[in-house]
């Protein structure tokens, strides 16, 4: 049972992150590894409580209360085997998750609540220095074949299930090497890809096929795929950013895509490429969005010598805490987060928009005129009303557009199995998570729209036990208790 009194003994604490002036010298990950007695002390402020509404947070489904008490009382191997029971790469949410399930925990009511993220990635590591994740192959193939379309963590979690249970799986990807936004959208100071490359050396120990720089569609077609497997799963993601093409001088010189810039920085980084044509080194930046990306691109900058760096967010300032009134526990919070990239320089402006991209004469940009807003409803539609009087310019040599995303890309492949996008831009799917096409089944982010690597976890758990039962193979796979097929509303 847990410690009843160790919430009260110990205080909600995070690892210090490394030092600033060190840290963005490098790519490696802000944070250290943390102290086994630092992690074991946290885990103690896990109170199990009777209903543990942090699974609920959780689209895993995560035991968290489980593996915390064995962490506390020094059962790593336990641990590893509860966490990697629900989740297939700890390692990767316990880096980049949000962690819903910690907005969700009891404690959190009248306290901190418990560091639940952090737990579990010290958890993945301690199970991948000490052995813990071995390769898990099937006992006896089942004679069927599965295609993946795409390797971002949707595809890898339905690979990892379905050969698991005797399948034959092949993924295919695009890039020149596997892991999606995992391997070139996601800076190594959030995660390092090593991380991903021990995990995939599980994965090709089990049996999954990995094919790169092959575009479904082009290089291989919905035909072909068909001639060769039993089924197939489309998880390619929702790569197709969102743009701002109504704004005036969008088309200058200097104002790119958040991935523009992000994609070609990793491959640097990975040694793949020896320079970046989108450079911040000695440049204004402005980056315009206040989420993930916006974040990953402030990084990026600081590291490659940006002169200065402003990022607009287009909502007014966040609390600081949770206003109950309006986000009530257990509920996701609107709050002011901050991520490690922002206590390393820069400035954030809230409740602003871009008016037009400045032109210095020659086709380049110079400057981002702004004014402040407000955000209102208006018959269930977001209006953005500029304040009169309020324009003025901001310095810019680069502008980077990290605003969202719009849905998975319009592709070659989709037309050739007959699928259509629908208005969100994203693929329908049924409750057995397969598509208008036959044998056709879809997951993460290009079913779900852009989301949290969480719910691709989820998304691809789900749709292997789907496919698996297509298959109409014996036993069953276990999918999350949260995922769903079902359509997802606005």
């Amino acid at each position: 049972m847990p410690d009843p009194n160790g919430f009260l003994r110990y205080e909600r604490q995070l690892p210090k992150r490394r030092p600033v002036p060190v840290r963005i010298q490098d790519w490696h990950e802000v944070y250290p590894p943390a102290g086994e007695e630092l992690i074991r002390d946290q885990a103690t402020r896990c109170m199990d409580c009777g209903i543990p509404f942090c699974h609920e947070g959780c689209p895993l489904g995560n035991r968290i209360p489980d593996w915390n008490d064995l962490v506390r009382t020094g059962a790593w191997e336990a641990a590893a085997e509860s966490l990697h029971a629900t989740n297939n790469f700890p390692e990767f949410t316990g880096r980049l998750c949000p962690a819903p399930c910690e907005a969700a925990c009891v404690l959190g009511i009248a306290d901190d609540p418990v560091t639940i993220k952090q737990v579990e990635v010290e958890i993945a590591n301690h199970a991948f220095d000490l052995g813990y994740v071995r390769p898990q192959p099937a006992p006896a193939a089942t004679g069927k074949k599965v295609a993946i379309v795409g390797s971002g963590p949707a595809g890898l979690a339905a690979a990892q299930q379905l050969a698991r249970a005797g399948h034959a799986v092949t993924v295919y990807e695009r890039d020149d090497r596997i892991g999606g936004l995992l391997r070139y959208g996601i800076p190594d100071f959030k995660i390092e890809k090593h991380v991903v490359d021990a995990r995939l050396a599980q994965m090709a120990a089990e049996g999954v096929v990995f094919e790169t720089g092959v575009e479904v569609g082009v290089d291989v077609t919905a035909d072909d795929l068909r001639d060769r497997f039993d089924a197939v799963l489309l998880a390619v993601g929702a790569l197709a950013g969102r743009d701002t093409h109504e704004t005036p001088g969008r088309s200058l010189n200097g104002v790119h895509l958040a991935m523009e810039h992000l994609v070609p920085a990793n491959r640097v980084v990975a040694g793949l490429q020896e320079t970046t044509p989108i450079d911040a080194k000695g440049k204004h930046v402005v980056i315009i969005g206040g989420g993930d990306t916006g974040a990953d691109c402030l990084g990026v900058a600081h590291r490659q010598g940006a002169a200065n760096v402003i990022q607009l967010d287009q909502y007014p300032l966040p609390p600081s805490e949770r206003a109950a009134e309006r986000h009530p526990w257990p509920t996701w919070p609107i709050v002011l987060r901050n991520y490690p990239a922002h206590e390393e320089g820069g400035e954030r402006v809230f409740g602003v928009a871009v008016q037009e991209f400045v032109d210095d004469g020659n086709g380049n940009v110079c400057a981002v005129r702004i004014a402040d807003v407000t955000v209102e409803r208006v018959d269930g539609v977001r209006r953005v009303i500029p304040v009169e009087g309020s324009e003025r310019d901001l310095p810019a040599d680069l502008v980077l557009l990290a605003i969202g995303f719009e849905g998975t890309e319009q592709q070659p492949l989709l037309e050739q199995f007959g699928i259509s996008r629908n208005r969100r831009g994203v693929l329908d799917a049924d409750n057995t998570w397969q598509t208008s096409a036959p044998g056709v089944f879809v997951a993460g982010d290009m079913h779900r729209g852009a989301s949290l690597i969480v719910w691709a976890i989820a998304e691809g758990r789900s749709a292997a036990a789907a496919i698996h039962d297509y298959l109409g193979a014996s036993g069953e796979l276990p999918a999350p208790v949260r995922a769903s097929a079902q359509p997802i509303g606005v």
